[in-house]
């Protein structure tokens, strides 16, 4: 065994002359400013804590969005799919990892003999039955004298953190989904009930053009005008009212509940502004992204994996230790014997090695893709974040704008319903006043969900939605969903 050794060391440094090994994948770029573009009065600048961070939806202070966005993290499909993924990749890093261990199998062989002397048989081989048993147990364990099983757990350590990152990934990206559904049916919800009030105004101007018609105090195409309007009021109802139960359908899908019916799930015209968002820095995005963090996990198997291709290259020393036992029962004799030996094997590649050189070219391929697939996951955390936080701030400057443009809207109206009740203005100027208010009010409510729903972004685009300090070789475990608001 010391001659094996010595053997070895001295083939090493001839082996690793030829500038084979020690390669490692080069230095990611990801070079991120110091801090984000927006500067303005609605930039970031509240501190928000990583815990709330971890459950951004909680920010809102909504009961209902709470409940649905807890629901789909413990019953949509997606959520189910993605926690049986992750315990896919945690039973194969298992059977992976037990693949670096000592091997072997035991073996029991057992067998009868029956003999019968014939006529001229040696007396030394009497008739009758013979049996006879064994039990062997030979092990195989290979020596990591340069370091094989070290490079093999990092690559199948960082398979699975990779799979981890996927995992809080998608839930993360489901939070999302559901939260702008939410917001976007609320949004429709507000648009629906100012639709209806806009209904009965038109209804209410269809009866009075109908009787100052009647009456002859105005031409009856004010009436036909004014049921024109109606009309369109109408069916302006019936287009909100069937977006709003597609969305109420789709949300209903994301918590897992496809088979209930619509009106299971309420959905209140409530909109409001969206919560402060975190004074975040760029930098945060490389440990709370789980994109960027399952990137940075795919370069480090990737170093693995090379390190393991050059390794090859190496002798391979295996010890082959062994024990069993064996009887035999015959007619003149019985033997039990117990047995043990130790061996060992040597494996140098000579004529493999072109074969062996082309799979660490090929290797050092996919290192430089995790490396490049690194520094894009981080350009686009980045992009993301910075265009999020910039759209944001534009949509609350709206939403102010739009406040201001509606109160307007609907003192300008109510002055021109006061005089067309009084028979001080006419039709014409009545409706324009109240289609500038509805047009304004519309324009709010839209501007308002945009809101709402580009701040969900925004959390999402900051790597809200997951715990990054929790422990990746603990199992993740359900949310207790609060099904407040969710119908059930």
């Amino acid at each position: 065994m010391r001659r094996l050794l010595l053997l070895c060391a001295a083939l090493a440094p001839l082996l690793s002359a030829c500038g084979t090994l020690g390669s490692r994948p080069r230095e990611a770029e990801a070079t991120l400013p110091g801090a984000f573009t927006s500067s303005g009065p609605h930039a970031p600048g509240t501190a928000v804590a990583n815990a709330q961070l971890d459950r951004w939806w909680t920010l809102y202070g909504d009961p209902e969005l709470e409940g649905l966005v807890e629901t789909a993290l413990n019953s949509s499909t997606d959520a189910r799919a993605a926690l049986a993924r992750l315990e896919e990749a945690r039973a194969q890093r298992s059977s992976s990892r037990r693949g670096l261990l000592p091997a072997g199998d035991m073996s029991g062989s057992g067998g009868v003999t029956r003999t019968e002397q014939l006529e001229g048989g040696s007396p030394f081989q009497p008739s009758g039955q013979s049996n006879a048993q064994s039990l062997d147990f030979p092990v195989s364990w290979e020596l990591d004298v340069f370091g094989r099983r070290r490079a093999s757990r990092r690559s199948i350590d960082a398979d699975y953190a990779s799979a981890r990152f996927l995992y809080e990934g998608a839930r993360a990206a489901l939070a999302g989904q559901v939260a702008q559904n939410v917001f976007l049916a609320r949004g429709l919800a507000q648009q629906l009930q100012d639709a209806r009030d806009t209904q009965r105004i038109a209804t209410e101007l269809a009866r009075v053009a109908r009787i100052r018609a009647e009456r002859g105090l105005a031409p009856t195409s004010e009436s036909a005008r004014a049921s024109a309007e109606l009309a369109s009021a109408d069916a302006e109802i019936e287009r909100l009212a069937s977006e709003l139960r597609a969305i109420q359908r789709a949300v209903l899908v994301l918590t897992g509940r496809p088979e209930a019916p619509v009106d299971a799930l309420v959905i209140a015209p409530n909109l409001y502004d969206p919560p402060a968002t975190p004074a975040a820095v760029p930098s945060t995005l490389l440990a709370r992204r789980p994109d960027v963090r399952e990137a940075r996990a795919r370069i480090e198997a990737a170093a693995g994996d090379l390190t393991r291709a050059e390794l090859a290259l190496l002798p391979t020393i295996n010890l082959r230790p062994s024990v069993g036992l064996a009887r035999q029962d015959s007619p003149l004799f019985a033997s039990a014997t117990g047995f043990w030996s130790l061996g060992a094997g040597l494996l140098l590649p000579v004529l493999d090695r072109p074969r062996l050189l082309a799979e660490i070219g090929v290797n050092k391929a996919r290192a430089e893709q995790a490396v490049i697939g690194y520094e894009r996951a981080v350009q686009t955390a980045f992009s993301e974040a910075d265009r999020g936080l910039i759209q944001l701030e534009a949509d609350r400057a709206r939403v102010d704008l739009l406040e201001i443009a509606e109160a307007n809207s609907r003192s300008a109206y109510d002055s021109a319903r006061t005089g067309y009740q009084a028979g001080l203005t006419d039709q014409q100027v009545l409706l324009d006043a109240e289609r500038a208010w509805r047009g304004a009010r519309t324009a709010l409510a839209a501007a308002r969900t945009t809101a709402l729903q580009r701040s969900a972004q925004v959390f999402q685009a900051l790597g809200g939605g997951w715990s990054p300090e929790a422990d990746l070789d603990t199992p993740p475990t359900r949310v207790a969903a609060d099904t407040r608001g969710t119908g059930r």
